[in-house]
């Protein structure tokens, strides 16, 4: 399915009642890149603004399941995107791939391999928001295509432009050909959103070639425990790190408007085996001493403490994805 999806214009898909894979900021993780160096550029070009919710939404800990959480997920991100993109789009930039608030870049990293080895390559950014990373890709002779489950975020990519593909669609029920892609990445988006990570991890799998390698950032686990504080109100543990309860935002009526979801380290770890990958690395980059920004619960002062950043960098595993159950906890 994947000719569907051209340049220039947006593949819409139906979302699927299998999971969420918004991308966001405020006690939500960031949407694709983090906050750079302050010379970076700006992406807010002709912005248009949305009408804002009428009320505030409740905070809460609760259950959310798969549809759930991908409706309300969707429509925070069309709902909020204009003013993600007008608060943040100095520190995004417009063709970055920085892989967390730390603002540890591709360019260095190189969790996808040498800049040189991408060139001819196909990749699948999940959560593309603006579609930075994708940009950045195109810039390296990559062939990317940028997915995301909000419109209104892929509506920002064109605003910005690019010679790639946007898709919108759901991380649970990708709408691409098996073998199609040799890399896929996701920055902040998909993972951290859905209630069933292995079946986003497992459709990832399916779209890979063999030996393909996916890479993917999510807010680290033991940040969970803590306050979503910039200040010292944010270093007292405050809750149990094994509380996978979701985060959910509702509305007067109880109606999720955003859910996130919590994986321990090692619930992480398990999802990436039992999905049919080797994992070949984890990730934790230290806080910069140039970066002296604060982006929600991130800051240089937790940043030196406790890390922030969870990066696991997989490898399709040749000896088959295991059952639908997988290995230890669901």
């Amino acid at each position: 399915m994947r000719e569907a999806a051209h340049a220039g214009r947006i593949a819409a898909f139906p979302a699927q009642v299998v999971s969420s894979e918004a991308t966001r900021a405020v006690r939500r993780p960031l949407c694709d890149t983090p906050p750079g160096p302050a010379e970076r550029k700006s992406t807010t070009r002709e912005p248009i603004i949305q009408e804002s919710e009428a009320s505030e939404p409740e905070a809460t800990r609760r259950d959310a399941g798969a549809t759930e959480s991908s409706r309300a997920n969707r429509g925070w991100w069309d709902r909020n995107a204009d003013e993600y993109q007008i608060e943040h789009g100095t520190f995004l930039g417009d063709d970055r791939f920085v892989w967390g608030p730390e603002g540890l870049d591709e360019v260095e990293a190189e969790l996808l391999g040498p800049p040189e080895g991408l060139k001819g390559r196909d990749v699948l950014e999940l959560g593309a928001g603006a579609a930075q990373c994708s940009r950045w890709l195109t810039a390296q002779g990559a062939r990317p295509v940028a997915l995301d489950i909000s419109h209104r975020q892929l509506q920002h990519a064109l605003r910005i432009g690019g010679s790639f593909p946007l898709v919108c669609a759901d991380a649970g029920a990708l709408p691409f050909a098996d073998g199609s892609f040799d890399l896929a990445c996701s920055a902040y988006g998909a993972l951290p959103f859905v209630a069933d990570p292995r079946q986003v991890l497992r459709e990832v799998r399916r779209v890979l070639r063999p030996g393909g390698r996916l890479v993917f950032s999510v807010t680290h686990p033991i940040r969970w425990a803590f306050p979503d504080e910039p200040g010292p109100e944010g270093l007292s543990v405050s809750a149990s790190y094994f509380d996978r309860t979701p985060y959910v935002e509702q509305d007067d009526e109880g109606r999720a408007v955003y859910v996130e979801h919590h994986r321990t380290l090692g619930d992480r770890v398990r999802d990436v085996v039992a999905s049919g990958f080797r994992l070949v690395d984890l990730v934790e980059p230290e806080w910069p001493v140039w970066n002296t920004s604060e982006w929600g619960g991130w800051s240089p002062l937790r940043g030196n403490l406790i890390p922030g950043t969870a990066i696991f960098v997989c490898e399709r595993s040749e000896m088959g994805a295991p059952p639908a159950e997988g290995c230890g906890r669901d």
